[in-house]
C-alpha cells in the first residue's frame, strides 16, 4: 500500500518561501509522475507542478513558474515543492499524488494516490 504524508505547510507573509516535504513509501516510483496539487476554499483541486520519477522532467502551473520548484530525492523516497515570494492566491491545502502511468496529466482524477494534505496560508 502506497503512502504519501505531507510536511512544511504553515503561515508566511506574502514573498516569503516555504518548503514542502512528500515522505513515499510503500511504491517503487519507476516511471510515475508525482504532483503537487491544490484547493482552496470553495474552489477545485487544481494542479501545481509535476516531476517524472525516473528521469527527473518537471512541469508546472503557468502561475507558478519561475517561483515554485519541484524536486525529488531517489535516496530518499521523498519530493519536494520548494515555494518563493508566495503570493496571498498562493493560500490552499497543499497535496502530494501519484500517477502510476508514465503520461502527464493535469488533471486530479488521474491520480490514484495521495496523501491527507498541508495547509499554506500566506497573508498580506
Amino acid at each position: 500500500q502506497v503512502h504519501l504524508v505531507e510536511s512544511g505547510g504553515g503561515s508566511v507573509q506574502a514573498g516569503g518561501s516555504l518548503r514542502l516535504s512528500c515522505a513515499t513509501s510503500g511504491r517503487t516510483f519507476g516511471n510515475d509522475i508525482m504532483g503537487w496539487f491544490r484547493q482552496a476554499p470553495g474552489k477545485e483541486r487544481e494542479f501545481v507542478a509535476a516531476i517524472r520519477w525516473s528521469s527527473g522532467n518537471t512541469y508546472y502551473e503557468d502561475s507558478v513558474k519561475g517561483r515554485f520548484t519541484i524536486s525529488r530525492d531517489n535516496a530518499k523516497n521523498t519530493m519536494y515543492l520548494q515555494m518563493n515570494s508566495l503570493k496571498p492566491e498562493d493560500t490552499a491545502v497543499y497535496y502530494c499524488a501519484g500517477r502510476s502511468h508514465p503520461n502527464l496529466r493535469y488533471e486530479w482524477q488521474e491520480y490514484n494516490y495521495w496523501g491527507q494534505g498541508t495547509q499554506v496560508t500566506v497573508s498580506s
